[in-house]
């Protein structure tokens, strides 16, 4: 197994991070072939998702994510900044880890698929990302 971790800055505002650049370049500094790539995020406010991205999806889910877990004093959990603790509930929805086949040293994404980091906490501008790839 190979491992990395990589950092993402997702600055103070919610976003969502194309994850597929980095995952490109991780998988080709390796020996290719075939396995399964495991993206980890090691955050309790921050998740993993695939989406297109680009053409309006990453705000859309943005946007559903704001109407399922609104930022107000509703939250039990009540640190940081007002209505954080909604960033506590996210992992539960958009979960923090993810598997990818990998065949020939490539991600199998469909043709409009992306591996993206999810983060509605802006509390904490830079997130760490494990990527593992277990070689078959």
């Amino acid at each position: 197994m190979r491992s990395e971790v990589i950092q993402i800055r997702t600055g103070s505002r919610e976003t969502v991070v194309d994850l597929t650049a980095e995952i490109d370049a991780f998988l080709a500094s390796g020996d290719g072939g075939d396995g399964l790539l495991s993206v980890w995020v090691p955050h309790a406010t921050a998740g993993i998702a695939v989406i297109e991205t680009g053409a309006g999806s990453d705000t859309d889910l943005l946007t559903a994510l704001r109407d399922i877990l609104p930022s107000d004093d509703r939250w039990g959990h009540r640190h940081g900044s007002a209505g954080h603790g909604r960033d506590h509930v996210l992992p539960g929805i958009v979960a923090p880890s993810m598997t990818v086949p990998v065949l020939d040293g490539r991600p199998m994404l469909g043709t409009w698929q992306s591996v993206c980091l999810v983060d509605t906490n802006r509390d904490n501008p830079v997130r760490s990302v494990r990527l593992s790839f277990l070689a078959g």
